[in-house]
């Protein structure tokens, strides 16, 4: 038995009626590409196979990948053996023709530069059925004015529509976390919901730097208050309150001026 790595963030999911909810809002087919992101002992990725046939997963720990290659790979796994934010899945993609669905329990200590990384190449993965800290999930699905909405939800609003699914427990996992999880969808659009300039992700970050600053103040160093109302905001509105598609706005006007 390979025991869980600090480094290497890892709880392991044992609790079969969330494996099964997880397995259930995935629907997994034989015709789609299924990719899992750091499989563990293979609790999910069992039943994955056993409703798809076939599957993909990426494992890091190399006593992990081990106990997978002579287990599961004879059933079906394709077992990629290395690091998820170095994996090039624009080239699994296109070898299978098709769009990527993605299903993963990420560690908690890399799963937002992951998340990046994926949605770097968004025309190559339909969906990501993923298990955050719920923190981190509410933070993915908040809308404008909430208290968990901000950068993350902003930067990853124009690749993605979210929906919040479930919350799990700390107990569903060994060892068990301190924090609550929660499992969400993330449908990945092949075009982005709006037009996205060069600055935007330089304006999110200024913006949501201090957030109780007002965007005239967060904002000094790349648009002056005339030029935010020119682009139908209020420069004493707080950041909080906007919605992704005002940002890009302003991003375009940062990028004009």
């Amino acid at each position: 038995m390979v025991f869980a790595r600090k480094r290497f963030g890892q709880h392991f999911l044992h609790d079969g009626a969330v494996i099964a909810r997880i397995v259930d809002a995935i629907a997994p087919r034989a015709d789609e590409p299924l990719v899992e992101i750091g499989p563990g002992h293979g609790v999910l990725t069992r039943p994955l196979l056993a409703a798809a046939g076939k599957l993909e997963a990426i494992e890091i720990d190399r006593d992990l990948a081990a106990e997978l290659r002579a287990d599961l790979v004879p059933k079906g796994l394709t077992l990629h053996e290395g690091d998820a934010l170095r994996f090039d899945f624009a080239a699994l993609a296109a070898q299978h023709g098709q769009r990527l669905r993605i299903v993963g329990n990420l560690p908690y200590n890399v799963s937002t530069p992951l998340l990046f990384h994926l949605l770097a190449t968004p025309a190559a993965i339909r969906d990501l059925h993923i298990m955050l800290q719920r923190e981190v999930i509410e933070r993915i699905c908040a809308a404008p004015g909430s208290d968990a909405y901000g950068r993350l939800t902003v930067m990853l609003a124009p690749w993605v529509e979210t929906e919040h699914l479930f919350d799990v427990g700390p107990g569903a996992f060994r060892p068990p976390p301190k924090v609550w999880s929660a499992v969400a969808r993330l449908t990945v659009r092949e075009t982005p919901a709006f037009e996205i300039g060069p600055l935007y992700g330089k304006v999110v970050a200024a913006a949501f730097s201090q957030r109780r600053k007002t965007l005239r103040n967060a904002l000094r160093a790349l648009l002056d208050a005339p030029t935010i109302t020119a682009c139908d905001i209020d420069p004493g509105a707080r950041p909080e309150t906007l919605s992704p598609a005002q940002f890009a706005r302003l991003a375009a006007a940062a990028g004009t001026g």
